[in-house]
């Protein structure tokens, strides 16, 4: 397994429409991309303005191919002036 952790750091008063549109990012990712098996979609009330993703992949390659699937450029496009800044951190499985 791949695991791939991203947090958005959002501008004021974006976090409903970018959580829309990441809500169905994950969706399609799910229900479309053979190498994606996890995406959840992550907040805490107390910080509506930051948003946590954890996703789980076959590998690499699945990650790859998210990345150049048309939902993910659409998303990608349309949510980027939403965002103020984003992290993103991957794992590779080493046990077991």
């Amino acid at each position: 397994m791949y695991a791939v952790v991203v947090t958005f750091k959002l501008k004021p008063g974006q976090a409903k429409a970018f959580l829309a549109l990441m809500r169905d990012n994950a969706a399609t990712s799910l229900s479309t991309e053979e190498g994606c098996h996890r995406f959840d979609v992550c907040t805490d009330p107390a910080r509506p303005e930051e948003v946590f993703l954890y996703e789980l992949y076959d590998d690499r390659a699945a990650f790859d191919t998210h990345l150049a699937s048309a939902h993910f450029q659409t998303f990608d496009t349309t949510a980027g002036p939403m965002i103020s800044s984003k992290s993103i951190t991957t794992y590779a499985q080493v046990h077991p």
